[in-house]
């Protein structure tokens, strides 16, 4: 198989993606359970820090309430992707209930002519479903591909895309490029490789045009819809009763976006009261926060918002030793306090924190029973507070004041161990990214993603990644960054970026994951180890495990002949971490929980089996795991037989002549004294292999 047809290939299997020279694909296409402990036969597995934080992670969007206040309150968003084909019924859902805004015809009539269309504008205003709907109107297909807000116009231009004939594209969030004398020749590029193929592009952003606008592709600044028109769209389509969707209605308030109102709608299509709802959306939804600030404060109250803005769900005592450091950390800061230091100890020795916290309006305690026992967990009145309070902070205090507070959380995730404590930060930090991303970025992001504040500032680090991909609208952001770690020459930022990747931000957006972690393989076994968890993510997800598959088979498949050294044993050792990593909601093997969870990918599992089995060095470890494979798929489902035998004929194909039979014979005498359903397994499984040969 010659290069161009193995490309060809690759490109086919990504649908509407591609795979380059490399093998890497493009674009188009409570307390978790631990692993349990590795099979007898089978090498134990590294413990994976990162896998345990992403677990962690996954677990607290599970837990019942849960306290991240972050997006409109979609926490799936952190497990589907964000990119690839829109499939009918993703579509259909942004489609249906559409309403025009005003500029619609406009962008459509520069997406007819020219083929690309941009729509600028601010966040929440719906550029992503309207990007979806103009596709719709001047594509010939009704295939509609997602493409990674990290494509460049370079990329868009020199091919990296496969855009195919009648498909619509859309980038949504594109990131920002610095401006050029060639802006304008680089967006002519990207309308003439699009109108070339006959396709349509519709790309979104939140950064207005520099300069004079290209004459060459259309900028269109995006409005919203009549948000009235929305919401009575939505709700009469639910079959909600003419007199509610009318109150609703009426009782919209102003500063609500897209996303909001539809949330809303769902919300009271289900039966809530619109009273009710419309109190936590819209501009009148932070008064009750902005009232509280405007009423004049004491240096007690200040750190006490603050404290719960960064350390919220945690009981009495925990939150009032937080809340004391802070005090100490930022007493400077207030002139009552720092004129006099035997002042400000005796004000924080005789505070009577639990008093004050009971007077503010704005935290509440949420009381959990576990039996005949209580918990007390402080918390804000509403979740929504969360975001209005850091944002007020932000406008409000110093730089000092930030100063003391950034050293306090520093403290605070380096000193008190526990994921819990970490993810709480996180989320709080995330949250401060909307009203002061590089306050975020340049103190915390990038030190403690470095390893300024050890293993733990680390981890607290990529899961403020995880937390803004809850947010449609900071997921693109999150990415951004996660690249930049990956492309640091620092080794504890790439190790960051590949705990990302292996996370949420991988199952947002999983080509741009595989591409980072392929590129890191052979500068970094926590690469390695984080494609296989990876996998097991986006299985647990229901997502396309294929988007690691695929190109990890075709740099086996593809590069087997040319590929000596280190390329080659980096490969293989990236195929191998795969194969014996333990899929962490089970303690099985991955491999297992792949052939039974996508039986699609069984092709492309046998593939890389193929790989390890026909390397000698490598075949004794590929024959034991295979057999511990097989004996885990006896336990990940109740019907092995049939997952065995499609697993064999995939294997069998792959496999070069003459091996097939060579693995019967060995694979039999790797089994000593297997359990009786593992015998029986694996004659089915070797019967399937035998059966490929002519």
């Amino acid at each position: 198989m010659d290069e161009e047809q193995s490309e060809r290939e690759a490109e086919e299997a990504e649908g509407a993606g591609r795979t380059d020279g490399a093998g890497e694909p493009q674009d188009g296409q409570g307390a978790p359970k631990q692993p349990g402990p590795a099979a007898p036969d089978t090498p134990a597995a590294a413990p994976v820090h990162h896998n345990r934080v992403n677990q962690y992670f996954y677990g607290a969007l599970d837990a019942p309430g849960a306290h991240f206040g972050i997006g409109v309150g979609d926490f799936a968003n952190a497990r589907r992707r964000a990119v690839g084909r829109l499939d009918a019924g993703e579509a259909d859902a942004l489609l249906a209930p559409y309403v025009e805004p005003g500029c619609f015809e406009e962008a459509a009539a520069a997406l007819e002519q020219d083929g690309v269309v941009v729509l600028f504008g601010p966040p929440r205003t719906g550029k992503r479903s309207g990007a979806v709907a103009l596709v719709a109107k001047a594509a010939e297909d009704t295939e509609y591909v997602v493409l990674s807000p990290g494509r460049s116009l370079e990329d868009l231009a020199d091919g990296r895309v496969a855009f195919r004939k009648g498909v619509g594209y859309v980038l949504i969030d594109r990131m920002h490029e610095a401006a050029s004398g060639t802006a304008d020749f680089d967006w002519r590029r990207v309308r003439d490789t699009v109108r070339d193929h006959g396709a349509h592009l519709v790309i979104t952003t939140v950064h207005p045009v520099e300069g004079d606008a290209p004459g060459s592709v259309r900028h269109v600044p995006w409005e919203l819809p009549d948000l009235a028109a929305v919401l009575r769209v939505r709700l009469l389509r639910a079959r909600c009763a003419a007199d509610t969707a009318e109150r609703a209605v009426a009782g919209l308030p102003e500063g609500c976006g897209v996303a909001e109102v539809a949330e809303a709608a769902e919300r009271i299509a289900r039966g809530a009261d619109p009273d009710e709802v419309w109190q936590e959306y819209g501009s009148g939804a932070a008064e009750p926060v902005r009232d509280w600030f405007a009423a004049g404060r004491e240096p007690q109250e200040w750190v006490e918002v603050t404290t719960l803005a960064f350390v919220t769900g945690a009981g009495y005592r925990d939150f009032e030793t937080c809340q004391e450091r802070l005090e100490e950390w930022v007493a400077p800061t207030f002139p009552v306090l720092a004129n006099d230091e035997e002042t400000a100890a005796a004000h924080r020795r005789d505070a009577d924190r639990r008093l004050s916290l009971g007077r503010n309006t704005l935290v509440a305690v949420e009381e959990s029973k576990d039996g005949a026992l209580t918990r007390g967990a402080l918390v804000f009145a509403h979740p929504q507070y969360r975001q209005w309070v850091l944002q007020e902070l932000w406008a409000k205090r110093s730089t000092a004041y930030w100063n003391g507070v950034r050293d306090w959380l520093t403290e605070l995730v380096g000193t008190r161990p526990g994921l819990g404590v970490q993810l709480s930060v996180a989320s709080g930090l995330a949250l401060l990214t909307r009203p002061a991303f590089d306050e975020v970025a340049e103190n915390y992001l990038h030190p403690w993603a470095s390893g300024a504040a050890g293993p733990a500032g680390q981890s607290t680090a990529t899961l403020v990644l995880q937390c803004m991909c809850l947010d449609e609208g900071l997921a693109a952001t999150a990415l951004a960054v996660g690249r930049a770690w990956a492309r640091s020459p620092e080794p504890a930022l790439r190790s960051a970026a590949a705990a990302a990747f292996s996370g949420a931000l991988g199952v947002r957006f999983p080509t741009d994951a595989v591409n980072v972690l392929l590129r890191l393989t052979g500068r970094s076994e926590e690469a390695t180890l984080a494609l296989a968890g990876l996998v097991a993510l986006l299985l647990e997800c229901g997502e396309d495990t294929g988007a690691v598959l695929r190109p990890l088979a075709y740099r086996l498949r593809a590069l087997r002949a040319t590929l000596t050294g280190h390329h080659k044993e980096t490969v293989l050792e990236t195929v191998r971490a795969l194969l014996g990593a333990r899929d962490t909601r089970t303690g099985r093997l991955v491999g297992a929980s792949l052939l039974e969870g996508a039986p699609g990918q069984s092709d492309r599992v046998a593939e890389l089996w193929a790989g390890v089995l026909e390397n000698r060095p490598r075949r004794g470890w590929a024959l034991r795991v295979l057999h511990t494979t097989l004996r885990d798929l006896t336990a990940v489902t109740a019907e092995p037989d049939p997952v065995a035998e499609r697993f064999g004929r995939s294997l069998g194909a792959a496999l070069a002549p003459g091996e097939r039979r060579h693995l019967a014979t060995a694979l039999r005498r790797i089994a000593v004294r297997p359990a009786p359903e593992t015998a029986a397994l694996t004659d089915i499984f070797l019967t399937a292999v035998l059966s490929t040969e002519d």
